[in-house]
């Protein structure tokens, strides 16, 4: 044998062996074949692809799930493998195959690959190849194949003859009334769809009847879908039509005998809002929103109350005020009170969103009363879901009101058994400051500042490091001298390594805020002092504070203040406190 063809046998096996592996009993060598199949059709060439590779994988087809649900996705890339769009309908054979198998997310796959290539296709190949496939599909003897063939319509339909186009409005009707509850659920989750692609003046004929009979189903699976169905419907007709037709299955829907219906309805309800506008009657729509505020079951409360910011907003704005306040806030008020908790804390997210929506004087009469309820409940989710709203409130009511009716509450927050809450009210000090002016602040709230530096968590204690550089910028260095350093010298002296800790922490971002003569006089001292402590995590931290100080320097007092400082750690006993004071000098350049 020549060396050539020696070699060309070489480059042969790899491919030999996965095809061996198609056929193994171990499953994870079936997988690792057909995660390779690309491969192996390249080595292969397009005319042995279509003509043994396909029918080998059509004929072996039943196998575990995980390898079909692989297999099902490699197929719907296949198509510069079997030479192009001209031989692409020899995929639908083993793909139709593998869209009637039992297993939901194998059938599921099956159909994305065949909407794939049903692009790849010619209207004369869709006509000829396609169309059978689906008809075969759709009239299967098992649900799974008509399951299947729900999501196939939509892709076909806009690329054939009007005979066809006929057929095709027939069949898919005739799954709409399928026996089988899952084939109905299929056909009404993919109706919307179809009727995107009708021709407009065709929808009420074609497809409106189905969703009639749908959406008053005996299954509420099925009743479900058709919410968004309608939706879709609503979007296609004329005013008149959407009017007569829509309109009434959306507000039977409203008040399905379902909670999972009605769920669904405040799922879509923005959808619903913008679909039926200015065509329903304003009050109509706002009582039964507020009947979903009201619901008796707790997920629909919740799903509803999710969209009251959104819903008031998308209110006109000649009416939108007075239904706010005369009919959304009073069914507000009850949900203050809610048994619910989650229902509560997703009114706590969303209610002070209303306060741009009333103005000043609304605010304060009718929403700072829910908003302090909110901020005394007993769930933590709820006080701190109600806390991240508080900028939305500034905006309107002003510093002035804000700190007489609000801030006793944040400061009982301030000191919350929940570090979560307590986390959400150290990252609003700085907002706090800006709006409060610098002598209220000092006075009221820059104790509670000084108090989280020694917090029992670790996240409170780095989250108020990091404030403090923002109140420098806003306060000025010399109000960072006076107040804060004080403290730092504190923490310094304090037997707790890890207060020692945060204090270089502290001064780590003091010092991007201070200047650098303010640096050398109120920072270095601290800083000198923690070079020499008795524990090794806190001299290499000091090694790393003295690096990110050391770059708001210049060169001449780097090397009179912070190299010598360095290379006393570098000659360290202990081996990480050497690497830190190494990278330090490295990133200082020393």
């Amino acid at each position: 044998m020549s060396v050539v063809e020696e070699n060309a046998d070489d480059s042969l096996y790899p491919i030999a062996v996965l095809i061996d592996e198609l056929r193994n009993e171990d499953v994870t060598l079936r997988l690792n074949s057909i995660r390779k199949l690309s491969t192996i059709a390249l080595a292969l060439g397009v005319e042995r692809t279509r003509n043994e590779l396909i029918q080998f994988l059509t004929d072996t087809i039943y196998d575990e799930d995980e390898v079909l649900l692989v297999l099902a996705e490699q197929l719907g890339n296949f198509t510069p493998l079997v030479g192009g769009p001209d031989h692409v309908h020899c995929l639908l054979q083993p793909l139709e195959n593998l869209a009637t198998v039992e297993e939901t997310v194998v059938r599921d796959k099956a159909v994305e690959s065949l909407r794939k290539i049903a692009d790849k296709h010619s209207s004369a190949s869709l006509e000829e190849h396609f169309v059978p496939m689906l008809k075969r599909l759709a009239a299967g003897d098992w649900f799974t194949s008509r399951t299947s063939a729900s999501g196939l319509f939509s892709v076909v339909y806009p690329r054939v003859s009007p005979a066809i186009k006929n057929d095709l409005k027939n069949m898919f009707r005739t799954l709409c009334r399928d026996d089988t509850p899952m084939v109905r659920r299929a056909a009404a989750s993919k109706l919307g769809e179809f009727a995107k692609v009708f021709e407009k003046s065709q929808v009420i004929d074609g497809l409106h009847q189905s969703l009639v009979d749908l959406h008053v189903d005996e299954q509420d699976s099925v009743r479900l879908l058709t919410v968004e169905a309608a939706i879709a419907f609503g979007t296609l007709l004329s005013r008149e039509d959407k009017k007569k037709l829509v309109e009434p299955i959306l507000i039977e829907l409203f008040d399905d005998k379902s909670w999972r219906v009605r769920y669904m309805v405040a799922e879509k309800l923005i959808e619903i809002q913008k679909v039926l506008g200015d065509d329903i009657e304003l009050n109509t729509l706002v009582g039964l929103y507020t009947n979903l505020l009201k619901d008796p079951e707790a997920e629909v409360r919740c799903a509803a109350t999710q969209r009251l910011q959104e819903f008031a907003t998308n209110l006109p704005e000649d009416k939108r005020q007075p239904i706010i306040t005369s009919q959304l806030l009073s069914v507000a008020k009850e949900l203050v009170t809610d048994g619910n908790q989650l229902v509560k804390s997703e009114l706590a997210g969303v209610i002070m969103g209303l306060a741009p929506l009333i103005g000043k004087e609304q605010t304060v009469s009718e929403l700072l009363p829910i908003y302090m309820q909110l901020l005394s409940d007993s769930t933590p989710e709820v006080r701190l879901n109600i806390i991240s709203s508080l900028d939305k409130v500034n905006e309107v009511i002003g510093a002035s009101q804000l700190s007489t009716s609000l801030l006793p509450a944040i400061v009982g927050l301030a000191e919350d058994g929940k570090w979560r809450v307590r986390l959400a009210i150290v990252q609003f000090m700085p907002l706090l400051a800006a709006q409060l002016g610098q002598e209220f602040f000092d006075e009221k709230l820059l104790p509670l500042c000084l108090n989280w530096l020694t917090d029992h968590v670790y996240s409170i204690r780095e989250a108020s490091t990091l404030i403090m550089k923002e109140l420098t910028q806003k306060f000025g260095g010399q109000w960072a001298s006076s107040n804060i350093i004080p403290k730092m010298q504190k923490l310094l002296k304090d037997t707790n390594y890890l207060q020692r800790m945060t204090c270089l922490f502290c001064l780590n971002t003091l010092s991007e805020a201070m200047t650098q003569e303010q640096i050398l006089k109120e920072i270095m001292p601290i800083v000198k002092e923690l070079v020499d402590d008795d524990v090794p995590n806190v001299r290499f931290n000091a090694a790393k504070s003295l690096k990110r100080i050391g770059k708001q320097l210049t060169p001449s007092n780097l090397t009179s203040e912070v190299k010598p400082l360095l290379e006393k750690l570098g000659k360290d006993s202990d081996f990480d406190v050497r690497y830190f004071a190494e990278e330090a000098r490295n990133g200082l350049g020393l």
